[in-house]
């Protein structure tokens, strides 16, 4: 009777920066020489190792894709008695134009061959259609540590009887998949349940390995995992940190090779077998799989807020950042996140008040940078305020900019944007905006004022998770790092006399449902107001849907930021900006 196998795997969860060939084969070498110091016979890298992920249209250069082949080459040169799976571009003949996501298997010093992604996503973030070339070469297998492997891309382990299924019945005795996914709300659970169906079509062993880290509004979560096949069903019997870069090594059992040739009972069909590395002869004691559990749901968005923001800004260049702090629930999250990802010594808070400002909104901004440890600076601006508005009443139609009205608090909104970015300027600093998803969606922001910066930390939080996630971090903290007043008090731009922000709009109680409901659930008027959401009478529905159509213009002005929900403003949700459509 024939006897399982074990296959001592690696998986590098790396933070690859998009067009950093050098720096990412770099990481990659050292992770391949980690696993090799620990006796693994394959360790395997995420999507796109190579180039970074998503690369865009880095891939319509020529020189680009040369490079690529160059850093692969390199990389390969560095391998030895583990294999290695790797990620890159492969432009294959510069002149012919195309190009495939592909990886490459690694050993010895040399590439032993290469997969072409077979199914290219193109909906929410992915454009890979624009990009890639569909693989269509027929399917192989490689032989590594004696054990037939296969290898395969992301998206084509979302396909009901495709090349997991199709590899396992040719042969293969485990499927390795790489990805480049990012994370959105709920999103490990459904990679999970799907390679789930795939471990049951297969009947073998499926590797996930996933990216970790931030690529612009992208965060990619990690959350690498092993789905085996049970008398009870598909089992998790791995799974590796979320939002850090890790490297685990232990061994995964893979059933015993069939006895005639290197057929599977099921299809009786055999895909050819490229050898990469020789069979395991000696004895080697066990190493147990991780097995971390996944993060609870605010724990998994203050983590993608947290990583998105860190990486945005190093892989910038820039070291340092600055919040306009305004006492308010908004830039005080903004705020904590920011330490939490770059150290108390690298967060600056600018204190604008003006004439309408409440004495608690500086005491508040000033308890906050207390408790987070952060300098700030006090930079009263009435005085341009006052200048402002003498230079321009000549020119405004009634000769007079009354208090408080929408010139004057946009006029106060857009100092305080260019204090900013003066002392940005100055120290060089990176200038992260406050607005959440909830402003951004019916344009309750000025443009050129608190939209001005670099990169809108919470742009697809919506309110009411802002107030949940300030909770959740203060409960983390064992204490009121975000002080309990800014949680209670009543949410206000403070740009005229006793303001607040239900004056304008509906409680967020209300507005936010038929926000997620027109925003992430695509859905018409009539069927909002059909819901019948506590609250929402009809005219109030079709107000706050004209508000985020008319708003569109804005939004493409405003600084990205990182994407939380499966449906964000900009990679996700495309609309026209000039758009008569009142549905």
């Amino acid at each position: 009777m024939a006897v399982a196998d074990t296959l001592r795997l690696a998986i590098a969860q790396l933070n690859p920066t998009v067009g950093d060939l050098d720096g990412n084969v770099a990481l990659a070498l050292d992770a391949l020489g980690t696993a090799t110091d620990g006796g693994a016979d394959v360790v395997v890298l995420p999507e796109m190792m190579i180039t970074g992920y998503p690369p865009e249209d880095l891939v319509f250069k020529p020189g680009f894709l040369a490079d690529v082949r160059a850093a692969l080459e390199k990389f390969a040169a560095g391998s030895g008695r583990t294999a290695a799976v790797i990620g890159f571009a492969d432009g294959g003949d510069p002149s012919s134009g195309d190009v495939w996501n592909a990886v490459a298997v690694c050993a010895g010093g040399k590439i032993c061959g290469t997969y072409h992604k077979r199914h290219l996503p193109n909906y929410d973030v992915f454009d890979e259609v624009r990009h890639f070339r569909a693989g269509q070469e027929p399917l192989h297998l490689f032989e590594i540590a004696g054990i037939s492997l296969g290898v395969t891309i992301c998206e084509d382990s979302w396909i009901a009887g495709g090349p997991v299924a199709q590899l396992a019945h040719g042969g293969a005795r485990l499927v390795i998949n790489v990805n480049g996914s990012p994370f959105a709300t709920g999103k490990q659970q459904l990679r999970e349940a799907v390679i789930g169906r795939r471990v049951e079509e297969a009947g073998v062993p499926v590797v996930y390995a996933n990216l970790v880290g931030g690529q612009d509004e992208l965060v990619f979560d990690g959350g690498s995992f092993v789905m085996s096949p049970s008398n009870e069903g598909p089992v998790v019997i791995a799974r590796c940190r979320s939002f850090r870069e890790s490297l685990d090594i232990f061994d995964v059992t893979v059933a015993p090779a069939p006895d005639v040739g290197n057929t599977s009972s099921g299809g009786g069909r055999s895909y050819p077998c490229i050898q990469v590395t020789p069979p395991v002869t000696i004895e080697r004691a066990p190493i147990l799989p991780p097995l971390v559990e996944p993060l609870g749901e605010l724990a998994e968005t203050w983590e993608t807020l947290v990583v998105g923001t860190r990486d945005y800004v190093t892989k910038s260049g820039f070291s340092k950042v600055a919040i306009a702090l305004s006492g308010g629930v908004d830039s005080s999250i903004v705020a904590a996140i920011a330490v939490d990802a770059l150290g108390a010594d690298n967060v600056h808070g600018i204190l604008m008040p003006s004439r309408y400002s409440s004495d608690h909104s500086v005491t508040d901004a000033e308890q906050l940078a207390a408790n987070l440890g952060i300098e700030t600076s006090i930079v009263p601006i009435e005085p341009a305020h006052a200048a402002f508005t003498d230079m321009l009443v000549p020119v405004v139609s009634d000769e007079k900019i009354e208090v408080g009205d929408l010139t004057d608090q946009n006029l106060q909104s857009r100092i305080r944007g260019m204090v900013l970015m003066a002392m940005a300027n100055e120290h060089d600093w990176l200038v992260l905006t406050t607005g959440n998803k909830s402003e951004a969606a019916v344009g309750y922001s000025t443009l050129y004022g608190d939209t001005a910066g670099a990169f809108a930390v919470i742009r697809d939080v919506w309110k009411l998770t802002v107030y949940e996630l300030c909770h959740w971090r203060n409960e983390q903290e064992g204490r009121d790092l975000i002080p309990r007043h800014v949680l209670t008090k009543a949410p206000s731009a403070e740009l005229r006399p006793g303001q607040r922000d239900d004056q304008s709009l509906p409680p967020y109680d209300i507005l936010d449902p038929v926000l997620r409901a027109y925003v992430e659930g695509d859905k018409t008027v009539a069927e909002i107001i059909a819901l019948e959401i506590d609250g929402a009478d009809p005219e109030m529905v079709r107000r706050v849907c004209r508000l985020v159509d008319v708003a569109e213009f804005k939004r493409r002005q405003t600084p990205l930021g990182t994407r939380v929900t499966h449906k964000a403003f900009g990679r996700d949700r495309r609309i026209p900006i000039v758009n008569r459509y009142r549905g």
